[in-house]
């Protein structure tokens, strides 16, 4: 009886071993094909940045974040309470948005003072391919953000070179929103890259081209969804065209611009605000961002995002592999794949 038991254990134990030897080998074999995705990917990316060096206007303009940052307006109070509002951790890096960055990135020609820099914003990067979203959050129970919606910021922000990340802004007094889109490209110089003028100036001209038409529809709080959407649509259009050789003209921006307000519904209730879009999506066709590699597949991130998004919250960051606590998960982790790699 006592024989049978051990060699019950045995076979069992030997069952367990086979098992791991066999997970460890899969796991072994997945790295080794993964590594040779990877080759395979950089050579590819090796090839399209060669590409892109012979013409400049096609090289990548989309850029993510290596850091989360928060930025406070200038003139915003409170911060310890905006901290808690915009979910600030430890990690975030503290930055200020100032009557100066507002003229660089929103208004070369326009005026404001520090004290009426109030909106303020906390930025993460995401997973590639994640897109945009965008929380607008309410301060002490109050939407202080006025006009700009969530989808604006989230298209807005793309369309100047933006993606892979999520933003939250609020504010401690109510003010329009409209500058709160300088805390995102102040973030976005200090992580080490410069946008381009022309595409900021592009996304900015879109954000006010679109609020006459939100207005006008603001009792459908699916209505900005739907419209940024159309507009995203367009904009890859203007891409692929652009990257095709084709430079399309008013006309064809305005009929790409209908055919999309139809497709998702709104066209009737969008046609009589659609000048000040289309003169906006003329000058992102101008934009080196237009003729971008890599602007259709993150516009198409974007897009999922807001086009079924209603109200103002469209997305709860997770940063799990960004704190601590998750840089330990996956230290241990890589220690207990080590682990059984050195056993077998």
């Amino acid at each position: 009886m006592q024989s049978q038991k051990i060699k019950k254990i045995l076979i069992s134990s030997s069952l367990i071993i086979t098992l791991l030897a066999t997970t460890i080998t899969q796991t072994t074999v997945s790295a080794d094909a993964n590594e040779q995705t990877q080759t395979t990917s950089q050579t590819y990316n090796d090839q399209n940045s060669q590409s892109a060096s012979s013409n400049p206007d096609n090289q990548n303009q989309t850029h993510t974040l290596s850091n989360s940052y928060v930025v406070y307006g200038a003139g915003a109070s409170d911060q310890q309470e905006l901290n808690s509002v915009l979910s600030v951790k430890n990690n975030f890096k503290k930055l200020t948005a100032t009557a100066a960055d507002y003229k660089q990135y929103i208004d070369p020609n326009g005026s404001t003072t520090n004290e009426a820099m109030i909106s303020s914003v906390s930025i993460v990067p995401t997973d590639p391919g994640s897109g945009i979203k965008v929380n607008v959050n309410k301060f002490n129970g109050r939407n202080n953000i006025t006009k700009v919606t969530a989808q604006q910021y989230a298209m807005v922000a793309q369309m100047a070179g933006v993606t892979d990340v999520t933003i939250t802004v609020s504010a401690n007094t109510p003010v329009s929103g409209e500058s709160a889109l300088t805390g995102v490209y102040v973030a976005i110089q200090n992580d080490g890259v410069t946008l381009n003028n022309q595409n900021t100036q592009a996304a900015n001209q879109m954000l006010g081209a679109t609020n006459d038409a939100i207005n006008a529809n603001k009792g459908n709080n699916d209505y900005p969804g739907k419209l940024m959407a159309a507009v995203g649509d367009t904009t890859k259009a203007i891409n692929q065209n652009r990257k095709n050789g084709k430079e399309p003209s008013k006309d064809e921006i305005q009929t790409m611009l209908n055919h999309r307000l139809f497709l998702h519904g709104i066209y009737s209730e969008t046609k009589n605000y659609e000048q000040p879009i289309v003169n906006a999506l003329i000058q992102f066709n101008n934009s080196p961002i237009s003729s971008s590699n890599d602007y259709s597949s993150h516009v198409d991130d974007t897009i999922k995002n807001v086009k079924n998004s209603s109200g103002q919250i469209m997305n709860h960051a997770k940063q799990f592999l960004n704190s601590k606590d998750g840089q330990e998960a996956q230290n241990w982790f890589d220690k207990l794949v080590q682990w059984f790699k050195e056993i077998f």
